[in-house]
């Protein structure tokens, strides 16, 4: 069985399940008219009653249960109201930098030092992603602007270069600014 990120096994089926449910939490937040990046509370509870009648539907056998149920809600809310396959990295405190030149090589900063992550992505999936981000930023890249630099709502600073610019791909950096204490001495 695969593993999650916060270490919890995933079921068989877990994918099917997860772009299921995705799919239908979509399509829930745009029918209701939810912003899912103002409103990821509400995004939150609809995400909640859809995981539980999934899991409830289980019971009869018609498809496979959860397992971790906040596991899975969480991954929901990563898709709709965040960064998608980026936000465990962005919610994790030790990660000081993201930064994405392949799609299939993430790369992430502790402490100083550089780590290659297992995460792979697609191109469709950083296209994705950047505009997503820069949706949140009230900033834009185009050929006529191939270079973006913005502020991402925690605060993180966000530096995009298009795809074409780049070596092929969109290069995507995310520096993050942790607290840090100061010496007044």
């Amino acid at each position: 069985m695969a593993m999650t990120h916060a270490g919890a096994r995933r079921l068989p089926g877990h994918a099917e399940t997860l772009e299921s449910l995705d799919h239908a939490l979509r399509e829930v937040v745009r029918r209701e008219g939810v912003d899912p990046q103002r409103d990821p509370d509400v995004v939150r509870r609809l995400a909640e009653g859809l995981v539980r009648a999934h899991d409830e539907r289980s019971l009869t056998g018609a498809v496979v249960p959860v397992g971790d149920v906040e596991g899975m809600v969480g991954e929901l809310m990563a898709r709709v109201s965040g960064f998608g396959a980026l936000q465990p990295l962005l919610d994790d405190p030790s990660v000081e930098e993201v930064w994405i030149n392949d799609p299939s090589r993430v790369f992430v900063a502790r402490n100083g030092r550089h780590e290659l992550t297992n995460l792979m992505l697609t191109q469709a999936q950083v296209s994705e992603l950047v505009e997503r981000m820069l949706k949140s930023s009230g900033r834009r890249i185009d050929m006529s602007r191939p270079f973006v630099d913005a502020m991402l709502p925690e605060g993180h600073r966000l530096h995009v270069v298009l795809e074409g610019i780049s070596r092929g791909f969109s290069a995507v950096n995310i520096r993050k600014f942790g607290a840090r204490a100061q010496s007044t001495a």
